[in-house]
């Protein structure tokens, strides 16, 4: 499909797979989320269908929810470099200015990847809209001082509000 936004009205219309093919980017590489939200429409408005996508993952128990914040890039990251990102990830990263880091920031950034991957065992996750670079460092480093639970519950919150950015740029009034 190439249509770019949809109303309420046109994605609960959608054949099944097509539904999910639409939201399928919703939550990064994990379009289960969206096939479990698909069996509960029609959805009234933009929130309906956030609530069910947000109750899937919430639901999905611990496992897949470690499968889905590894699903997502590390911020300024390999994938970013190697031009790997999702087109609604490279947006997002190059809107908050991570493409436009100095030297010194990226090699900030590769440290605090790296420092994090090894503590948690999977990517920092922030959602970036309304953050600068620099914003971005701070929150790395003030959130490498959290427990292992309390960071991914900080990460699954991110992807939750990543996922609001995206379906609310999916979905037209």
């Amino acid at each position: 499909m190439s249509q770019t936004t949809f109303s309420i009205a046109e994605l609960n219309a959608l054949p099944e797979a097509e539904f999910v093919k639409v939201l399928g980017g919703i939550y990064e590489h994990s379009p289960w989320f969206a096939e479990a939200a698909a069996k509960h429409r029609p959805f009234a408005n933009t929130a309906e269908l956030a609530t069910a996508l947000r109750g899937a993952v919430d639901a999905a128990g611990r496992d897949a929810q470690l499968k889905l914040v590894r699903a997502h890039p590390e911020l300024a990251g390999k994938a970013a470099v190697r031009g790997e990102l999702t087109a609604e990830s490279t947006r997002e990263q190059a809107g908050a200015g991570l493409d436009q880091c100095t030297p010194e920031e990226f090699q900030r950034l590769q440290g605090l990847n790296a420092a994090y991957n090894q503590k948690f065992g999977f990517p920092f996750i922030l959602a970036v809209r309304g953050y600068d670079r620099h914003g971005i460092i701070d929150a790395f480093a003030r959130r490498l001082e959290n427990t292992p639970d309390v960071e991914l519950q900080t990460c699954i919150n991110q992807i939750h509000r990543i996922a609001q950015f995206r379906l609310n740029d999916l979905v037209s009034a």
